[in-house]
């Protein structure tokens, strides 16, 4: 009978000695409330608690990756667009995340969704494109201030796509192609301009010796014939003309 019992009470203490032992990982923390009352985080390793007045609740401290879902909003210049970004954070104060939030998982997820759409709001769709980086560190500003008294630190945040609805793609393409439209005609204006200026500076130089157009002429002809072409047409100077034109218009008179 005494046996019996000895052997129950040994059982027990050994169920109790196990529940009072924890082991925590490094980069886990125990938080461990007695009687209800906060009393502190414990680990990493193994440490001791009270069985049946304390309890201890487990808080990862790795980074975590959160994904944000895709926001619809309109922008400041009332385009709609569908935007969905990604999160980094980590806890860092793990009693702060056990008792100052219920689920800080869920929470920061919440805050993430609402501030992207706040941020698509107040912002141009050219900045929403171009601008991308000082987009994700305002996020990351806002959501930090946030869940900083959580215990949570936000490290980083990326906005990932810009979905935008096709008519507007459209409507981007045909201003796209006319701009390039645009620059290619000003370029080719410009070098008009430019040929034009050195064209003048050429017949200026040709004006002062009039050989200098016989053999400009002539090294247009021998590129000509390099080409393989089996018909030249040459070009026959009005000046040469000049003296028969003079002694015909002479016997007239």
């Amino acid at each position: 009978m005494w046996f019996e019992i000895a052997i129950l009470i040994v059982f027990l203490l050994i169920i109790i000695l196990a529940s009072a032992i924890k082991i925590v990982r490094e980069y886990e923390r125990g938080v461990i409330f007695r009687l209800g009352r906060l009393v502190g985080a414990k680990g990493p390793g193994l440490f001791f608690i009270i069985p049946m007045f304390d309890k201890m609740v487990k808080v990862d401290l790795r980074e975590r990756v959160l994904d944000v879902p895709a926001q619809e909003a309109i922008t400041a210049d009332n385009v709609p667009v569908r935007v969905n970004a990604v999160v980094y954070f980590r806890v860092m104060n793990p009693e702060d995340a056990v008792v100052k939030i219920q689920n800080y998982m869920m929470a920061t997820s919440q805050m993430a969704q609402t501030t992207l759409r706040s941020i698509i709001g107040q912002i141009e769709l050219d900045e929403l494109l171009k601008e991308r980086d000082k987009i994700n560190q305002r996020l990351q500003t806002i959501l930090d201030e946030a869940t900083d008294a959580w215990g949570v630190k936000v490290t980083a945040v990326e906005t990932k796509d810009v979905e935008i609805p096709e008519g507007m793609q459209r409507a981007m393409a045909r201003a796209a192609e006319a701009e390039r439209e645009r620059r290619s005609r000003i370029i080719a204006a410009e070098g008009e301009l430019q040929a034009s200026k050195k064209l003048a500076e050429a017949a200026k130089v040709i004006s002062k010796e009039p050989v200098a157009l016989q053999l400009r002429t002539l090294q247009t002809i021998s590129d000509v014939s390099a080409e393989g072409t089996t018909k030249i047409f040459f070009p026959f100077p009005l000046e040469i003309l000049k003296p028969f034109i003079k002694d015909k218009e002479e016997e007239k008179e």
